[in-house]
């Protein structure tokens, strides 16, 4: 991958491109932006650049993620194979994932190696193993890169192990550290790296790059693109018909109804509980995508409840329900209310709180707030 082939984030492509030529390269990068935005690709562009920049004998070495100096550290898990893992022991499923969408994320990367009831970690023996890697000299290139993937993974211990090496960096390695959220990495991190923030893809650009992929209308493409958040990723998942949207919606439609009939049915408590019971028993990573997907739906029905349809791209493929019926009780007096819920519902998933209750708490909080009535002016 090159910086020809990344979608958008045209600022940071050529500003990247500009240290490298004049070798004004920092020695620790922190790379910040949402799932799909083009992190990951970035780097592997800034990669690709930097180790072959004076040997273009090189390019299909990192192209096949194989050259010796390009490093990867990255979430992983105990398999049955596996009971001690490190990023070592990944590189080969790794490379193949990266090579197949290196704009996918965690969730993704859990799917394709058959955990997703798991939650990836960064562990000390990766650490361990950085700080044996970077006291070696570069084998052919005149850097060695060492890409670190969603260091917000990382442990306490682990990152204060990773500290040692970031506070005094080898001149001939460049450290590039990925994340979706920095105040989910330790500080003292954070101020060793110079920081890039990454922006939402512009829909125009996801437009044109799924016409010339797919082959779609201008109209089908616009669609799509304004339902991804920026995320190729998220426009690649849409146009393949391959994601959890379908199942999320179901889960939805079911979990909205019982929180509508609880004034009146009685069995509704019991109808939350198994609701929430059927969510609990998915990986943790399936339910944090189902709260982003909640987020989203219930801020479309805002849209279209102010008469603003044409931020609401959302597409139901149930036919028996309809998000403009929804919508007149999403209001303001109801939103932040419900944006709360599921915010916090989010925040104790990632911290591996006892997701029953968490769930059975957030269902409860709709079926009042739900019933709120707007506000008149």
């Amino acid at each position: 991958m090159n910086f020809d082939t990344i979608i958008g984030q045209a600022f940071l492509k050529n500003y990247f491109q500009k240290i490298i030529d004049n070798d004004r390269i920092p020695n620790t990068q922190l790379f910040i932006g949402d799932e799909g935005v083009g992190t990951l690709p970035m780097a592997l562009a800034f990669a690709h650049k930097l180790l072959c920049k004076n040997n273009e004998n090189c390019q299909h070495k990192v192209d096949k993620l194989i050259h010796p100096d390009l490093h990867f550290v990255f979430p992983t898990v105990t398999t049955d194979s596996i009971k001690k893992p490190d990023s070592d022991a990944f590189l080969t499923p790794w490379r193949k994932f990266l090579l197949q969408n290196p704009y996918a994320g965690l969730y993704d990367w859990m799917q394709f190696l058959e955990v997703a009831n798991k939650q990836g970690q960064i562990r000390v023996i990766d650490a361990e193993h950085i700080i044996k890697k970077v006291a070696v000299k570069p084998y052919e290139a005149d850097y060695k890169v060492m890409i670190i993937w969603m260091i917000e993974k990382m442990n306490t211990e682990t990152a204060n192990k990773l500290l040692k090496v970031l506070e005094e960096p080898p001149e001939d390695t460049k450290f590039i550290l990925i994340a979706e959220k920095i105040d989910s990495i330790l500080p003292t991190i954070i101020s060793r790296c110079q920081i890039h923030h990454f922006n939402p893809i512009p829909i125009e650009e996801l437009k044109n790059n799924l016409i010339s992929k797919f082959d779609f209308t201008s109209e089908k493409a616009l669609k799509i693109a304004h339902q991804t958040n920026g995320s190729w990723h998220k426009a690649l998942q849409l146009a393949e018909n391959q994601n959890s949207d379908n199942d999320f919606q179901q889960l939805f439609i079911e979990w909205v109804r019982v929180a509508f009939s609880a004034k009146k049915d009685r069995q509704a408590i019991r109808k939350l509980i198994s609701w929430s019971e059927k969510l609990a028993g998915s990986g943790r990573e399936t339910q944090k995508q189902f709260l982003e997907f909640a987020l989203e739906t219930f801020r479309q029905a805002l849209w279209i409840n102010y008469q603003n349809q044409k931020l609401a791209f959302y597409d139901f493929k149930p036919n028996n329900f309809d998000l403009n019926k929804l919508a007149p009780f999403i209001h303001a007096n109801n939103i932040e209310n419900i944006y709360e819920s599921l915010t916090n519902a989010l925040y104790h998933i990632e911290r591996n709180a006892n997701p029953k209750l968490i769930f059975l708490d957030l269902s409860i909080n709709l079926t009042k707030f739900i019933h709120k009535k707007e506000k008149s002016i």
